[in-house]
Formats: structure tokens, sequence, C-alpha cells
């Protein structure tokens, strides 16, 4: 079903822009916000953070932080704009060891970092059109997600010894956009408010020994939106 979404949306996109853009309303669209990831009853049960946290110190809602990017947007009639956009998150979260202390007392530390880079092509549909007030709007798309996941600093090996190191995983991973909210213009610029889901999972290498192979990238997006249009 995601893969079907994902096509679907992504084919009507390219179908948008590949029309005559001359006579077209562009804009661009700049967002700052939130980005919360899934919470832990909805994540894959190899999924490396729910996996990390049977025993190290930490919460799902840690990695939730400021996220930011920008969008190209294309208007097709009153109603309807096509967009292609770019943008960015990262966390770093510290933790130790639930149940294991070094032989000084000491914590066993280590960060997990979370990087995504989410490059997006969605369809919004304007209920109310363009140029008449409040512009509110829904929409949906697919997402080419570009993650990096890695942990670093103490860990302790299955003989109980402790040792010093990084783990990287990476890649891209795709998956679908769904997305509302409403701006209000102000002469050629307009400010408002977007909620924004995205659904998608990355792989991690099995010679990293991660607790899981999964990593999910979905969440929610909180952002506020200012867009200039010419």
């Amino acid at each position: 079903m995601r893969r079907f979404v994902s096509f679907g949306a992504g084919a009507l996109v390219l179908g948008l822009l590949a029309t005559p853009i001359a006579s077209a309303q562009q804009s661009v669209n700049f967002y700052v916000g939130a980005f919360t990831l899934r919470g832990e009853d909805g994540r894959d049960s190899n999924d490396v953070l729910l996996n990390n946290l049977n025993f190290l110190a930490f919460n799902i809602k840690d990695f939730n932080g400021p996220t930011f990017g920008g969008e190209w947007l294309i208007g097709f009639g009153n109603n309807f704009e096509g967009s292609l956009g770019v943008g960015f998150s990262t966390r770093t979260v510290p933790t130790v060891y639930l149940n294991f202390v070094n032989t000084n007392g000491a914590e066993i530390e280590q960060d997990l970092k979370l990087r995504v880079v989410p490059f997006t092509a969605t369809v919004r549909f304007l209920p109310l059109g363009r140029g008449n007030g409040i512009e509110p709007y829904i929409g949906a798309g697919v997402g080419i997600f570009n993650y990096r996941y890695s942990e670093s600093g103490q860990f302790l090996a299955t003989d109980r010894t402790i040792f010093r190191d990084t783990f990287v995983g990476s890649g891209t991973a795709t998956g679908p956009v769904i997305l509302g909210g409403v701006r209000v213009p102000v002469g050629s610029w307009a400010i408002g408010g977007e909620i924004r889901y995205q659904s998608a999972e990355g792989n991690l290498p099995t010679d990293q020994d991660f607790a899981g192979t999964r990593l999910d990238l979905g969440g929610f997006n909180y952002l506020f939106t200012v867009n200039v249009r010419f």
C-alpha cells in the first residue's frame, strides 16, 4: 500500500510539473518547526531505537527536535499546486547503560545521533483557491529520506569489558508524505502553519552490530511557513 501511494503521488506530481509553467503562479516556501519521531508503540520490532530501550537510558521522544527547509511551488489553475522541496533535521541524544557501570562506578556513556534530509515532491489542493483571503490546503506526495544514524562512545562487550568505538549506518528510504495547512497572504508574501506526516523505514548494516536492522523515520512535522510569490 505504501509503495502504491508513493508511486501514485509521485506520478501525479511529475505530471503536473511536466506541464508548461510560463503562466503558472510560482512561489518559494520556507519553513521551520519541530520534527517528532513515531512513538515507541508504533515502531517495528526490528527498529534499532526500540531495541536500544532494553539496555540504554533514553526515550524515543528525546529525538524530537528542530527542522527547517524550503520548497519551490508551482500553481496550476486556481486550486492546485505542485512542489519540490528539501529539509534538514538532526538530533544527538546522550545515554548510558541501564544496568551496568564502569569498574570505577562511572556511567558507560554514548551518544546516539540521527540526521534526516528529506527530498519531497507533493501536490496541494486549495479548496478556496488562491487570492480569496485565508488559503487552507491539503496535500500528499512522496519523500526520499536520506538518513545517517550513529552510536559513538563507550560500549559493553560480550565478555563485559568496556571499549570505545563509533558505529554508523546510512542510506535512503522512500515513503508517502501527507500534509495539511493554512496560509494568510500579505501582499506578495504569506505566512502560515502546516502539519506534515511522513512514513519510511531505512535499513542498517548488519556488520555494525546494531541492536536492530531497521530504522523507522516516520513521524510528524509541525511547521511555521513563509511563502514568497513571484
